[in-house]
């Protein structure tokens, strides 16, 4: 089945980016977004855990969600984090029920790192809806800023053909046995040859974010992939 994701060549200049979308349906699967449609209103206010949130307006001003579905969020992401905050074991045990046969670890470090903004070593709430608005509800612009960012490992602003590596390597070890026929161990570094080539347009060793995303715009099948996941919430 995922076959397909590896072989087809516009999926695979990007195949991240329809990873982080499937990310978020791992979430939601896990309760982190619950459908309750008890008011949380309250709780926002008057929450005693170590961090709090910031009010529903502002937070409603910043994304694209609805007060309802701000609450909605908050429920389920307060169920499982009542400290209010996610770490990155957090998200390496979260990777690791999902994909039992590989390992996760090294994928769950990389999307962490891109959900935790200020760099701090935890997600927030606002951390984790911020995210999750640009990847369900914004524009391809957007989306694609967030899929270069996380990409762009030590973020000095440019891809490297390592960094590159290192993700399409994470990727790889995540999913383990899950691909069919299976991935031979050399597969990640052959694809990446292909992907960079191909978006480091004026061959100087790096991509910048406007070779990135001319690269992605101009593929349909990356520019379907965007819009996966948008009726997930």
């Amino acid at each position: 089945m995922l076959s397909a994701i590896w072989e087809t060549e516009g999926l695979q200049t990007v195949g991240i980016v329809v990873l982080v979308f499937a990310s978020i349906k791992l979430l939601h699967l896990l309760g982190l977004i619950s459908f309750s449609e008890d008011s949380v209103e309250d709780e926002l206010e008057l929450s005693a855990v170590r961090h709090r949130p910031e009010g529903l307006e502002q937070l409603e001003a910043q994304t694209r969600f609805s007060r309802k579905e701000l609450q909605i969020l908050y429920r389920g992401f307060k169920n499982e984090c009542p400290s209010g905050v996610v770490n990155e074991e957090t998200f390496k045990e979260i990777y690791s029920q999902f994909f039992p046969q590989g390992d996760a670890s090294t994928y769950a470090h990389f999307l962490f790192n891109a959900f935790d903004t200020d760099h701090n070593g935890s997600v927030s709430f606002e951390d984790f809806v911020m995210g999750l608005s640009i990847l369900l509800r914004g524009t391809v612009q957007e989306k694609l800023n967030w899929a270069f960012n996380l990409y762009d490992i030590n973020k000095d602003g440019y891809i490297t053909k390592e960094e590159m590596l290192d993700i399409m390597k994470a990727i790889y070890d995540m999913m383990g046995k899950c691909t069919y026929p299976v991935l031979k161990e050399e597969t990640p570094r052959q694809h990446v040859e292909v992907f960079f080539q191909k978006m480091d347009k004026n061959k100087d060793g790096v991509v910048t974010i406007d070779e990135f995303i001319d690269c992605c715009q101009n593929d349909e099948n990356i520019m379907r992939s965007m819009h996966l996941f948008e009726n997930v919430l």
